[in-house]
């Protein structure tokens, strides 16, 4: 939690130190690398975009939709997202781009709301400029944990921003 591919990079090198760059696994010991030292395009995204392939797969299912008494699919289904670092950021990205609404996200310094939707790449900019999440003017702060509380369909928990 909380690295980055230059991390990653050290981890696999160091790897290497020990046992060899001709090890077979020399390359593949850790994921989430810089592309120019093994990694593989698209690895950024890759675990949101799992995240939202499990949701979206489960809002097919159309018995266990109809025993809970809601439609089939991701249009239309209210979103709030705990954690807001690599995973829920493209997690939120995908859903609200495959017809979701993100109401609502806890981060570990606040949680904000916003009945009519919060923009994903909005928040996401914003957040790049380590501003706490409550000082986001396009929704309302509300007590950390009471997001959680809100009305929603969706709840998901990938790993917090920068805790």
């Amino acid at each position: 939690m909380g690295t980055t591919p230059r991390e990653m990079s050290i981890m696999k090198d160091t790897y290497q130190m020990f046992f060899g760059h001709l090890d077979i696994n020399a390359v593949g010991c850790v994921t989430g690398k810089s592309i120019s030292q093994g990694g593989i395009s698209g690895r950024v995204e890759s675990t949101g975009l799992g995240v939202f392939y499990g949701i979206r797969e489960l809002l097919k299912d159309e018995g266990l939709m109809h025993r809970y008494g809601l439609t089939t699919g991701v249009n239309n289904k209210r979103v709030i997202i705990q954690g807001f670092g690599n995973v829920g950021y493209w997690a939120a990205k995908f859903l609200t781009e495959s017809g979701a609404k993100l109401v609502g996200v806890i981060e570990y310094n606040g949680s904000i709301y916003n009945e009519n939707g919060i923009d994903p790449n909005d928040l996401y900019r914003f957040l790049q400029d380590k501003k706490p999440i409550f000082a986001y003017q396009k929704a309302a702060e509300v007590y950390k944990d009471d997001t959680a509380f809100y009305n929603c369909l969706l709840y998901t928990s990938p790993s917090p921003r920068d805790s």
